[in-house]
């Protein structure tokens, strides 16, 4: 008896109520608009990134102006986390400037999708290896801290703004 192949379909929520062409220029529009969308810094999701860029930043400088007692656990956390900042930003970045409908190659939703995932799981890890290392200093507690509320962050974004579906296909063909 076969159950049949499963097949995961992944939809992206823009987080704008007017859809992806929203703020797209008209005829008596400014230059601007065709090139910014102005809409999306007041959109959920972009909220969501610069929260998540914030606590980020604040996470590496409380570990970088830190003393250290285990170099090897912070120089990862501050990998991760400046990594982490500089991806996002730039996703962002892609969003804000409507990269994405020049640069049409490149699947944007999964990348991004696939950048949450893994960024997560890495900052999660950090974030678990830099408070287990802290020996009770304020600045290296704040900064996991930190480092946990970004990892929630980045949790709430990918469950905000992705839904994944599992829908079953018959491989059963009658020949």
């Amino acid at each position: 008896m076969s159950h049949g192949a499963g097949l995961v379909r992944t939809t992206c929520s823009s987080g704008s109520a007017l859809g992806p062409g929203a703020g797209a220029a008209q005829p008596s529009a400014s230059p601007l608009e065709g090139l910014l969308d102005l809409s999306y810094p007041r959109t959920h999701a972009a909220l969501l990134k610069v929260a998540q860029m914030v606590t980020l930043l604040i996470a590496f400088i409380c570990v970088r102006s830190s003393l250290w007692t285990n170099y090897s656990a912070y120089s990862y956390f501050e990998v991760v986390t400046i990594c982490d900042l500089i991806m996002i930003l730039a996703f962002y970045l892609v969003h804000l400037f409507r990269f994405y409908r020049v640069l049409t190659c490149i699947s944007w939703p999964l990348s991004e999708l696939l950048h949450y995932l893994i960024g997560t799981l890495l900052l999660l890890i950090a974030s678990i290896v830099a408070a287990s290392k802290s020996y009770n200093q304020s600045g290296l507690v704040a900064g996991a801290i930190f480092g946990f509320m970004a990892t929630f962050l980045c949790m709430a974004s990918i469950w905000l703004s992705y839904k994944i579906s599992c829908v079953t296909q018959s491989t059963d063909a009658a020949v």
